[in-house]
């Protein structure tokens, strides 16, 4: 299960991400985290940009709302999804990795 944080401003989502996919998706739950991979290789920020991109299109929040708050460069972030509850943000979840 995705452990998903409240946070003041809104929910902390931990994000397993693995950079340089053949293709950029969910891929499920990996040890608490939800598992994102993109097609950006690891540089410069280029894979924290995709995640955000990705995030927000298939999770339906605005690029604006989503900020990442650790893990820059590990494979292990949290992002902040700004203005959204754990249950919504749960069920925005279980419709994407449907």
């Amino acid at each position: 299960m995705i452990e998903l944080k409240d946070h003041s401003e809104g929910v902390v989502l931990p994000v397993h991400a693995q950079p340089g996919a053949r293709s950029g998706s969910l891929r499920g739950e990996h040890d608490g985290s939800l598992k994102v991979s993109v097609t950006q290789v690891a540089e410069k920020g280029k894979t924290n940009k995709s995640i955000t991109a990705l995030l927000s299109k298939t999770l339906h929040v605005r690029k604006s709302q989503i900020e990442l708050i650790s893990g820059a460069t590990s494979s292990q972030k949290k992002f902040l999804i700004r203005d959204e509850s754990v249950a919504s943000l749960t069920a925005a979840l279980a419709r994407a990795l449907r």
